[in-house]
């Protein structure tokens, strides 16, 4: 392990070497330009790049507000993380009693999958059934709410503070728009809650409340026509996100687009309507427009796998570590990947990761690398003293002698000695014996002759 770190720390000296030599041979580019975005109509908006973090576009993106309905992305993503889609969740008196505004009139007592209750949360933006879900997960509203909290820390949100799990007014219940867009990026790894915000209608079957079926539109105006009948507001892109409304917080927006094997998420807060859709729509095609997703690996020549350092046996170290093969970055369509700066940071915490590669352009962090080590094994070197008694010391470590085993050698040899002495005993004495038997054969034959020959003569006479 101490010889796998300090291949480790090798890779990234070197990799640190490298950019420094690379950064030095570049100046202020005259490429470093960023496109300018439209004009926005909402007073706090922020567009990100969602696989790189990349901000796009923002205003007043650090400005708290009011989230309203948005808020159900926190509360969706900790029950998936937290809960079984097939559990049942039954709807207590507060549930039903403690949720003004938008719902699907369920009733105390009823009963609905887990599952089934998000899809109510998301597209319906039902506010009892977030109350029912927020019941379930965390044993009480209150445990939840504090495990909202917690997530929005653990997801790096800076003026953020959840006091309820569904979005009705709160004066202790606000976020930003940055904020919020950390919570749908981390909401968005989750396959679930991708085919949850995608689905435009949902059917609930009857429950042990209702006996007939319950039918749930999404009520997103950029994917679906549920509000908008004329069809002003779809966007052949958007895949899915969440609306807002209350009369303090105004409209809020989170919507998600992809194109171009680049996903953008646009979050809009204390807007009027229709500005949430205007803004959105006029900041995803200007993304679509102007920018590109360049895959590290397959671009980045400074730290390819073909990299060499002219260093003796120090060039071996390529194939120790590699960039990760999935890591993009986000430029404007009228750079190239060459035009980017970079700087390197090595990584203790993580075997499996050397450290990581930070990407910039025009002063904007616009991606990052994880160089990952391969698991390929580095033989030592001379200059390696540690090292080399280490290896020696577990050599020797590895040669065990067990008493028992040496006794029974030793008896194997006693044994083995016995056995060679009889046998030389029996071969020394094998012809004597031989002999012996053969003249004790003689001495009877030679008796009974005798015998005969007297019993011959007896009869002749």
């Amino acid at each position: 392990m101490m010889l796998k770190n300090r291949w480790k720390k090798a890779a990234c000296l070197i990799l640190t070497i490298i950019s420094t030599v690379c950064l030095g041979k570049v100046d202020v580019k005259a490429a470093d330009y960023w496109p300018d975005a439209p004009e926005t109509l909402s007073p706090s908006v922020i567009l990100m790049e969602e696989s790189t973090g990349t901000i796009l576009y923002e205003k007043n993106m650090d400005e708290a507000h009011y989230p309203a309905s948005i808020t159900k992305i926190m509360t969706t993503l900790l029950a998936l993380e937290n809960g079984n889609l097939s559990d049942m969740v039954t709807f207590s008196d507060d549930a039903i009693n403690n949720t003004e505004g938008s719902g699907i009139a369920r009733d105390y007592g009823e009963q609905m999958t887990l599952e089934q209750c998000l899809y109510g949360v998301m597209l319906e933006s039902a506010n009892e059934c977030a109350y029912a879900v927020a019941e379930h997960v965390g044993g009480t509203v209150e445990n939840f709410v504090d495990m909202m909290n917690a997530k929005a820390k653990e997801l790096g949100c800076t003026n953020t503070h959840f006091a309820n799990p569904h979005g009705l007014q709160d004066e202790n219940h606000y976020t930003t728009a940055h904020d919020m867009a950390l919570i749908a990026q981390a909401a968005y790894q989750n396959e679930t809650f991708r085919i949850i915000i995608g689905t435009k209608m949902y059917t609930i079957p009857p429950t042990n409340k209702h006996a007939e079926e319950t039918v749930l539109r999404n009520h997103h105006d950029m994917l679906c026509t549920y509000h908008n009948a004329n069809r002003k507001y779809l966007y052949p892109y958007c895949v899915g996100g969440k609306t807002g409304y209350t009369a303090t917080a105004n409209s809020t927006l989170v919507t998600y687009a992809e194109k171009d094997g680049m996903t953008l998420i646009c979050v809009v807060m204390n807007t009027q309507s229709p500005n949430q859709f205007i803004d959105t729509v006029n900041l995803f095609d200007y993304a679509f427009d102007n920018f590109q997703v360049l895959n590290v690996a397959e671009n980045d020549t400074d730290y390819s796998a073909e990299t060499t350092v002219d260093n003796g046996n120090l060039n071996n170290i390529a194939p120790f570590v590699e960039l990760d093969k999935d890591a993009v970055i986000v430029l404007p369509k009228t750079a190239e990947f060459s035009d980017t700066s970079s700087s390197v940071e090595y990584n203790d915490s993580d075997p499996e990761i050397a450290g990581s590669i930070t990407y910039t352009y025009a002063g904007r962090n616009v991606g990052k690398a994880d160089i990952k080590t391969t698991g390929v094994v580095v033989e030592g070197y001379a200059f390696d003293n540690e090292s080399t008694e280490e290896e020696e010391q577990e050599a020797v470590s590895t040669v065990q002698v067990k008493p028992i085993v040496v006794v029974l050698l030793i008896v194997a040899v006693i044994l083995l000695g016995v056995l060679l002495f009889f046998l030389k005993r029996f071969y020394d004495n094998y012809y004597i014996i031989k002999h012996n038997r053969a003249v004790r054969r003689d001495r009877k034959d030679q008796k009974r002759r005798i015998r005969k020959k007297r019993r011959r003569r007896r009869r002749w006479r």
